[in-house]
């Protein structure tokens, strides 16, 4: 397993599958070079906070695409789990299907939690890459029922482009 990259170092690159409503294979370094990339990985959809998070992310979608961000959540769910949770709460923006781990496993956010049976998901992370795909901010809640500070993300993102 890989350490969580720093701010100031190039991002790990990975392939995963999207989830946009159809389901395609999807590369980072594909989605670099048209201003900042938002990664916010959560443990899996359908849950409580991850609901709360992707539609707290979606309620500031419009301030992160003014400062020419784009956003993708990702987690260990399949892509059509993804779908059905992206029209459940009326995400408008994507979602990666990490089932193999890659993101997972390169960004170094594994977790398990026994409780609810989710074994080898990801913790909740954000990390926010400028379109050259360097690293400049990071966040990983110390418990995955914490959330991220949207405001201090709309702030490094506008630090990133």
């Amino acid at each position: 397993m890989a350490a969580e990259p720093s701010p100031d170092e190039t991002a790990p690159s990975f392939e995963a599958t999207i989830a946009n409503g159809d389901v395609e294979s999807f590369a980072l370094d594909d989605a670099l070079g048209d201003g900042p990339v938002v990664l916010a990985f959560f443990p899996g959809a359908f849950t409580p906070p991850c609901s709360n998070e992707m539609v707290a992310l979606e309620e500031h979608l419009s301030e992160f695409e003014e400062a020419g961000a784009t956003v993708y959540g990702i987690s260990a769910d399949s892509a059509f789990s993804l779908n059905a949770f992206r029209e459940e709460h009326d995400l408008s923006f994507d979602l990666v299907s990490d089932m193999g781990r890659e993101a997972i496993d390169a960004y170094d956010t594994e977790i398990d939690l026994g409780d609810l049976g989710l074994l080898g998901v990801s913790n909740r992370a954000v990390f926010i890459l400028d379109e050259d795909g360097t690293v400049s901010y990071t966040w990983e809640a110390d418990d995955p029922t914490t959330e991220p500070d949207y405001d201090e993300l709309v702030g490094a993102v506008k630090n990133a482009a």
